[in-house]
This record gives C-alpha cells, structure tokens and sequence, in this order.
C-alpha cells in the first residue's frame, strides 16, 4: 500500500505542476497576440498584406433591348429600354517578375518583415469587339484597363503604364469594379475591332509580410527573387532556388489550370482571388520565438515526470524520504525555465536565451538537489540528467522535421535507461520497506 500510496502521491504532484505550465503557456499566447497587433500597427502605417492582379480590358457597353412590361392596367406590352453591360477580355499572356526588399518595421519589442516590391507587368491583348446583333442599336463606350492592388498606401512613387510604347495617366480604383487599384482609360473601339494591345506596368509596391499575384491571363509567368533567406510559398509551388544570397522563383501557370478568370466574373473580390487562385510568398521568420517558446512547454510534462521518477526511484530504492515541498519546489524550477527562456529571448536571440535559461535553472536545481538528496555527486548526477534533457528539447525545437523520431528515441532511451538500473530490484521488498533517513 505504501508504494502506491507514493506512486498515486507522485502522480497528484505532476498534475499539480500542469497549472504554472498552463499559466506560462497562457502568456505566451499573449505575448503572440501582442505582436499581431504590432503587425496591424504596421500594416496601417506602412501597408498590409500585398496581392496584384491584372491588367483585365473592360470594354463597356449601353444597347436597346425590348422587354415586357406591364402598365397600371395589368396590360403587358413590349416595350424598349436600354441596358447596360461590359464585355471582359484576359490577357492572352501575362508576365508579372520583380524584386522583393526586404526590411524591418518595429514596434515595442517585435519586429516586423516588410518589403518594397520593384515589379513590372507586361500582358498581351488580342481582344475581338463583338459585331453580333444590331449595331446601330448598340452604343460602345470607353474601355478601361483594371489592376487589382490590396493597399494602394503601398506605392511608393507614381506607377508607369505603357499602351503600346505610349506613356498612359493611370486613374485610382479598378474602373466600375468595387476594389483598390488602379485603372487607364482607352478609346471607344468599334464594332468588329481589333484590340491588339501591349502594356506594360512598372511599380513599386511596399507591403507587410506576404506579396500575392494572381494568374489573369490564359498563360502566366510569375518570377520573384529576394535577398530574404527564408521564403514560405503558397499556392501552386513554383521552381525555386535559395542560397546564400536569397531566393529565385518562378512560376508557370495555365488558365486551364486556375479559375481565376471564372472567379472574377461572377465578381469575387481581389482579396478572395488572391486566397482561393493566387500564389504568394511569405518573408518568415525562421525562428519565431513565441512560437518555439510554445513547443518548449509542450515538453515541460515530460521534464516534471521524469525528474519525479527520478526522485521516486531514490526515494524507493535508496531509502531516502523526499518531502512534498521539495517535489514541488523541483517542479515549479522547472515549469520557471520556460517564463525565462520567452522574457529572455525577446531580448537576445532564441539560442543564447535558451542557454541563459538552462544554465540557471540546471545551476540551481543541482545547488538544491546537492543538499536534498544529501550528497553533492548525487545532486550533480540531476543536474547532468536535466543539461541532458535540454540538450535534446533544443534538439527537438530546431530539427522541427525530425521532433517526432528525435522524442521518441528519447523516450526509448529514458524507459530503457530506468529498466536497466531497476532490473534487480526486488519490488515487492522495496514495497514492504519502512523509509528510513540514510546519512551520504
């Protein structure tokens, strides 16, 4: 009984350290929030999130239709009225390249990724003006040319638009579309016409982050390089190449194989674009602390339970009596190291933050434990066991594609570790052993 009594007692103690560990993780989750909002802040400062897309030619048109009608009588008649609708023509083909800049923005203690985009856009046009019906009845009007921009804040200088080789004022907004962009209008062509165009758009774009572009034209190349080591792409992936200078994609896109065009005809937005068809790159932070920080605490249980049973074992198999206090004083050392390792690593880089922490808390626990379990090789022995530990979370956190075989060889090793010291003990012995204070 009194072996699972110490066993049920050990059990309660670890469930008992989940609540600083939750505490801990809750302030990480804030601590995440508040650089979301460092972000907004930026975002509204500078400019958000990017997405481009266009040219699309929007050739407007008024006609008279005859339509039913009933007067106040309830007597239908025919009647003409006129009606307005547009014609929408997509690139033949699209071809959108250019450089992302990248910097930082800070706010408090977060920094912030943004980007200066030094794009150009050329496209194709071979646009047929519909000669069906009647064309004396039909009124064509001025078409317009339409670039979708997410943030317009985000120019930087007054973009340049090239109609064939002819320099073109570009308007704000995308024409009659609901939508931030920008717009040039073009003369009225005639029934039957032609559009044989040829643009050509050099901007200069700054954003938050993620730059998006999405696939108008029936063939589509998409090229974007960067000095920023660590891209993240969504999207359909593209050909990339990433060494020490940077990244090179590109992209290679059919209109068969989007439904953007389809998309933006039955009227979804710029931002619904971009998420549902567009490709994108992300500027990401490969070592994002607060993220790091929660798949530490994750394995926090792990460090409780096996400094515990470490505990246990002494206090079973070597006859020394462990107070409560000090497994809970051991527990709360360890559930502190991760508050330390997220104060400190908002300061200083993730791995002298991790080193800091570690140090302390193991320079501690090896300090206390010399005089707990009455010997100072004892106390040492813990204090290697746990700079052991932390080796391999550190291991865990930055081998993210390895974590699940890196953990569960650790277990294997731990359990195979404590099987083959226990493997003569006499339980049952142990079991009925009355606890006595051993002197080192």
């Amino acid at each position: 009984m009194r072996l699972f009594l110490k066993i049920g007692f050990v059990a309660a103690m670890t469930i008992a350290i989940l609540i600083p560990l939750l505490m801990i993780r809750g302030v990480i989750s804030d601590r995440q929030m508040y650089r979301a909002q460092a972000v907004a802040d930026i975002s509204r400062s500078y400019a958000g999130a990017q997405s481009f897309a266009g040219p699309v030619l929007v050739v407007p048109y008024t006609e008279e239709v005859e339509v039913e009608e009933a007067d106040q009588f309830n007597v239908v008649r025919k009647v003409r009225r006129a009606k307005t609708s547009q014609w929408v023509f997509f690139p033949t083909a699209l071809d959108v390249r250019g450089t992302l800049v990248p910097d930082t923005r800070k706010r408090g203690l977060h920094e912030v990724r943004v980007y200066e985009w030094k794009g150009k856009a050329t496209a194709r046009f071979n646009a047929v003006i519909p000669n069906e019906g009647d064309p004396v009845a039909r009124q064509i009007g001025r078409p317009w040319l339409s670039y979708g921009v997410a943030d317009v804040r985000g120019l930087r200088s007054t973009p340049v638009l090239r109609v064939n080789g002819a320099e073109l004022p570009l308007l704000e907004g995308q024409g009659a579309r609901e939508g931030s962009g920008l717009h040039v209008r073009l003369d009225a062509p005639r029934a039957g016409q032609t559009l044989d165009l040829a643009t050509e758009l050099d901007v200069v774009l700054g954003g938050t982050e993620t730059l998006s572009l999405v696939p108008m034209g029936r063939k589509n190349r998409f090229a974007l390089d960067s000095s920023w080591l660590h891209p993240s792409f969504s999207g359909t992936s593209p050909r990339q190449d990433t060494d020490a200078r940077g990244f090179r994609a590109d992209w290679d896109i059919a209109s068969v194989a989007s439904n953007a065009q389809g998309k933006f005809l039955a009227g979804s937005s710029l931002a619904e674009l971009a998420r549902e068809e567009g490709v994108s790159v992300s500027l990401i932070d490969p070592v994002d602390i607060y993220t790091q920080a929660d798949r530490a605490t994750k394995y926090g249980l792990l460090f409780v339970v096996l400094t515990f049973v470490g505990f246990f074992l002494f206090e079973l198999i070597k006859q020394l009596p462990i107070h409560p206090i000090q497994y809970g004083l051991v527990g709360l050392a360890l559930a502190i190291f991760f508050l330390l390792l997220v104060s400190l690593s908002e300061h200083i880089r993730f791995l002298y933050a991790y080193l800091a922490a570690s140090v302390a808390c193991i320079g501690l626990l090896g300090f206390y434990l010399s005089a707990v379990l009455r010997s100072t090789a004892r106390g040492l022995g813990f204090a290697a066991m746990l700079a052991t530990l932390y080796a391999a979370l550190y291991g865990l956190l930055v081998s993210e594609d390895n974590a699940l075989v890196l953990g569960a060889g650790l277990l294997f090793l731990v359990l195979a570790t404590v099987m083959v010291v226990t493997r003569k003990v006499d339980w049952y012995q142990v079991a009925g052993a009355r606890p006595a204070v051993r002197q080192a």
